[in-house]
């Protein structure tokens, strides 16, 4: 809309203002009496209210809406205060809209409305506006304080029209002043109403006086804004130049700047490297780009950040490998206790690394449970092969960008991990292991696990891109390690990309010798005291082991061990003496209460009670099945926090016993007189597992036929239908636990039989292994027949002395944080029966 021009028209005497005229609600505007100022019209209402004052006497009430957005506004959505108006001239467009031209005439409010369909009608009373009799002392100082106000505006920057500032220069009227100001300085328009509504002239003058005094303010802060973002720039362009003058006296007098320095710098650096083409040419491009660049630019550190982390990766260095096996197999053995398996890879390695210069590096994955010595074995193979270590861990690592880094375009970009421990490394051939890959997990920012597809695939990893670099580096010289305690979580494609290495829990044995050798040597170290001070011995060691950790590694069993050292360096430091020797009748003064109880033994031959072998990460447990008989319907009940898999398995070994109810001797009625109930103690710890199957079965038989099974065997494998004994996993776990229940007899399933060549000869010693193929070949040795029976069908057994200590039993890690019994596992059953 135009702005509002104000003409000095005097109203024709003959004039006369109707009480009732047609309602014309304006938007974005407020009209004053005495302006003359064109409309754009557009509503169908409106139009109706035009044509209706067009058709009589040309006068029409101007009303301002009170929201602009209403389209069709009600009474209550319009202004009561307006002004009357004369249509001047009326031109219809060719969009249907109509162009008229106005000029008010006087206030006016409305007093109620005639009609409001086409259009509004209504009726008005003229708000008559009282002269000042005289020109008082008062009203001269507002209207010249008014204009000088106006004058100060104009100075500040407001853009007023010449011939604005003419008729507000020579207006002697206050109230028209007022209107004047009010009508041509832009204000809102809830502002410009109210000056509108106020009747008496002086008042509505010293209101506009306030408004302009407000926008003297806020003009006078825009300018003093405007005034420092200048000395800012003149600031700046200042040093610029002089800056610039600098360079030009160096250049005179022969010395260089800091910028050519560092130009000078990386260019040498960049011929030393020996890198490849390709990112020779990307170097060279981005050091002119820095050449050219201002050093004070945010691009030119962004490049400058760039190049230094380019000439500061190991494109050609690498570390001389070090080939005698010999000397190899001794600093491997020094580090760590057994592991034959790692130790034969690494030799392997060594050996074909020795007969040919350039091969790939093997890309391998540690898999095992916590404590046994996988991140620290990776220290050792770069110890043995004299490479550089470096380690990062994924645990945790949900963005992609952690693995191939962000683009330069970023704030604040940086390489990824590989890059930069590279970086880190110094040489392109280090031991490079990438701990915890099985705990990577994903969000919206992408799987870290994909990325690492192409770093740990040899036919890609030549060319690896990093999208910071954006130039390809070559990780085929590098040895990856990466280590999980599960295999399952890790991406299957990841999965076949890496040769699996798995590393079981240690043994009783094991963790003896580890103790002996490695362990009781660094606490002695650590706590500052030595041999003479204390003597463990191997007795107490294996009370440690046994009573006070359940774990798969070491890490609680030096705890344990700092634990007696604490104490003894408590007692040297004392002055209480120097040798303090520790063995099974004082360890208790050491360590207290033994945390872990051992199963006890069975006395006696049992009806119904079959021992079973269970696989846990910390090296395997013994499970006594229970099965009763009682009056009932032939219900079977399994109780001991069983899984699907282990119900399944006793449902199979029901069945099985069922179908050799002759051969056993058991009356077929007891099948649907009596209830079954299977019990695997203890109760609070989770189990699953096929595993369990003949040991159920065997219980089962005995409970119905009343036939003890032998207390000195043990036993593991699945069960079919059709009485077949199939393979198991664990088994050197199981057999360490038997042999830790002086157990002499243990049944394997046949097709295990294979799997003895892996197990250590010094834990098979003293163990008769019974291979069955079928349910029968169990039977066999397991069910004592001819024996006198010692607990009659249904009654529970009490044998002497009082039954086994179920409240203080702590199962051999059967949970996988070594719960006590009181405590239970909502996790993956840790207690598995494979």
């Amino acid at each position: 809309m135009n702005d509002p021009t104000e003409q000095d028209l005097q109203l024709p005497q003959n004039v006369e203002i109707p009480d009732q005229l047609p309602l014309l609600p304006v938007r974005d505007i407020v009209v004053f009496p005495y302006m003359v100022l064109p409309l754009f019209v557009g509503r169908e209402m409106s139009i109706k209210a035009i044509e209706a004052a067009v058709a009589g006497n040309r006068m029409i009430f101007l009303s301002t809406q009170k929201a602009l957005d209403v389209e069709n506004p009600s009474p209550e959505d319009i202004h009561s205060i307006g002004t009357v108006g004369i249509i001047m001239r009326m031109l219809k467009l060719p969009d249907e809209r109509i162009k008229i031209l106005v000029q008010g005439l006087s206030k006016a409010k409305i007093t109620g409305y005639v009609q409001s369909d086409p259009y509004y009608s209504v009726r008005i009373d003229k708000l008559i506006e009282h002269k000042p009799a005289s020109t008082a002392l008062e009203t001269e100082a507002a209207m010249r304080t008014v204009k000088e106000q106006i004058e100060r505006i104009v100075s500040l920057g407001k853009v007023l029209i010449p011939d604005v500032m003419i008729v507000i220069e020579n207006l002697e009227d206050p109230g028209r002043l007022a209107d004047m100001v009010a009508s041509n300085l832009g204000l809102k328009v809830e502002a410009t109403q109210a000056v509108l509504e106020i009747v008496d002239p002086v008042k509505r003058l010293r209101h506009v006086s306030e408004i302009l005094g407000k926008e003297i303010e806020v003009l006078s802060m825009q300018q003093k804004i405007q005034a420092q973002a200048k000395g800012e720039m003149d600031k700046t362009q200042r040093e610029y130049f002089l800056r610039e003058q600098l360079k030009a006296i160096q250049k005179e007098l022969g010395e260089l700047d800091e910028r050519a320095e560092e130009i000078t710098e990386f260019r040498k650096r960049i011929a030393e490297l020996k890198m490849p083409e390709k990112v020779l040419k990307e170097t060279e491009k981005q050091l002119k780009r820095l050449e050219k660049m201002h050093p004070d630019t945010a691009e030119s550190a962004t490049v400058r950040t760039y190049i230094e982390w380019i000439v500061e990766l190991p494109w050609s260095k690498r570390s001389k490998d070090n080939l005698d096996l010999k000397a190899a197999a001794k600093v491997l053995n020094e580090d760590h206790y057994d592991l034959e398996k790692v130790k034969e890879r690494i030799l392997e390695y060594l050996a074909v690394r020795k007969l040919k210069d350039k091969m790939k590096g093997p890309i391998l994955c540690f898999v095992g449970p916590p404590g046994v010595g996988k991140t620290s074995l990776g220290k050792s193979i770069a110890r043995a092969l004299g490479r550089e270590f470096v380690r990062i861990s994924l645990g945790g690592v949900r963005d992609e960008a952690e693995i191939r880094g962000h683009r330069r375009t970023y704030v604040g970009a940086l390489p990824g991990r590989i890059i930069q421990g590279m970086k880190q490394a110094g040489t392109n051939n280090p031991i490079f292991m990438l701990d915890e890959v099985d705990k990577v997990g994903m969000d919206f920012r992408g799987d870290p696990s994909a990325a690492l597809l192409e770093v740990l695939d040899p036919e890609q990893n030549n060319s690896f891109t990093d999208h910071y670099l954006g130039v390809p580096f070559d990780l085929t010289e590098v040895m990856f390690i990466t280590t999980a305690n599960l295999i399952d979580p890790i991406l299957p494609a990841l999965r076949d990309r890496m040769e699996v290495i798995g590393i079981p829990g240690y043994t009783e044995e094991e963790k003896l010798g580890i103790a002996q050798k490695y362990l009781i040597p660094r606490q002695l170290t650590e706590h500052g005291i030595t041999e003479k001070h204390v003597h463990i011995a191997e007795s107490a060691v294996r009370l440690i082991i046994s009573n006070y950790t359940r774990e798969a590694g070491v890490r609680n069993l030096e705890r344990e061990i700092a634990n007696v050292m604490r104490k003894v360096a408590k007692k040297v430091a004392e002055g209480k003496g120097v040798g303090f020797p520790v063995d099974p009748a004082n360890l208790q003064k050491y360590l207290g209460v033994p945390k872990f109880v051992p199963e006890e033994e069975l006395k006696a031959d049992e009806i119904g009670v079959a021992t079973g072998l269970a696989w846990t990460e910390s090296g395997g447990d013994v499970l006594y099945i229970e099965a009763t008989a009682m009056k009932g319907k032939g219900q079977l009940t399994l109780t001991g926090q069983l899984g699907d898999v282990m119900k399944e398995s006793a449902q199979a070994a029901l069945s099985y016993v069922r179908s050799r109810e002759r051969t056993l001797g058991i009356n077929p009625d007891v099948f649907t007189t009596q209830d079954l109930h299977i019990h695997v103690p203890a109760g609070a710890i989770p189990k699953d597992g096929p595993s369990a199957g003949i040991t159920m079965a065997i219980a089962i038989a005995s409970t119905l036929s009343q036939i003890p099974v032998r207390r000195d065997l043990a036993m593991t494998g699945e069960i079919t239908l059709r009485g077949r004994v199939l393979p198991i996993g664990g088994l050197k776990e199981k057999l360490l636990a038997a042999k830790r229940a002086k157990l002499t007899t243990v049944i394997l399933p046949k097709r295990n039989k294979k799997d003895l060549d892996e197990i250590p000869k010094h834990i098979l010693k003293g163990i008769h292994l019974v291979f069955a193929d079928t349910m029968d070949d169990v039977m066999k040795v397991a069910l004592r027949r001819g024996s006198k029976s010692i607990r009659p069908t249904g009654k529970p057994n009490q044998p002497e002395p009082p039954a086994r200590k179920q409240a203080t039993r702590a199962k051999a890690g059967r949970v996988a944080r070594s719960l006590p019994l009181h405590a239970s596992s909502t996790a993956t059953p840790p207690l598995q029966l494979h």
